[in-house]
């Protein structure tokens, strides 16, 4: 995470007040480099994103370390949503700038579970119920400790 602690009231990087625990998020997994939470405003059920813990705006300024985590931890996280979820595929997309539709200019990645006939997009147009996400990030946390 950057130097700077996170503030809402500054406008600060949303996703570091989640890393620094200010902001609320339901977590899937976790480990010194990495978060792995529920999107709020999921594309689809199963919805999650993985995100450095130290703050890069875009996969051009992320260090080699953080890229690498990233892209390992979405297999594994891949692997738990068709374990706990079943989908038929999962799109796994990265945005970088807001002409490419990054909307959250902190790193990370998008793991969407898609269903045969879904609409493809990266962002949804409502905010998740919280007891939905903790449900669904309870499921792939489950599977995700079965492939530990």
């Amino acid at each position: 995470m950057s130097s700077q602690s996170f503030s809402a009231a500054r406008g600060d990087c949303f996703f570091c007040g989640i890393v620094a625990g200010e902001a609320a998020a339901q977590r899937v997994h976790e480990d010194e480099l990495t978060i792995t939470f529920m999107d709020l405003y999921p594309a689809s059920r199963g919805h999650l994103l993985i995100v450095p813990k130290r703050h890069f705006s875009d996969i051009i300024g992320a260090d080699d370390a953080a890229l690498v985590r990233v892209i390992v931890n979405s297999r594994r996280i891949a692997l738990a949503q068709k374990r706990a979820l079943g989908p038929d595929g999962i799109g796994v997309h990265q945005l970088n700038g807001a002409a490419a539709g990054q909307t959250v200019f902190h790193y990370h990645m998008h793991l969407i579970p898609r269903r045969m006939g879904d609409p493809i997009g990266f962002h949804g147009r409502s905010k998740a119920e919280e007891g939905e996400l903790a449900g669904v990030a309870a499921e792939i946390a489950r599977a995700l400790a079965e492939i530990d």
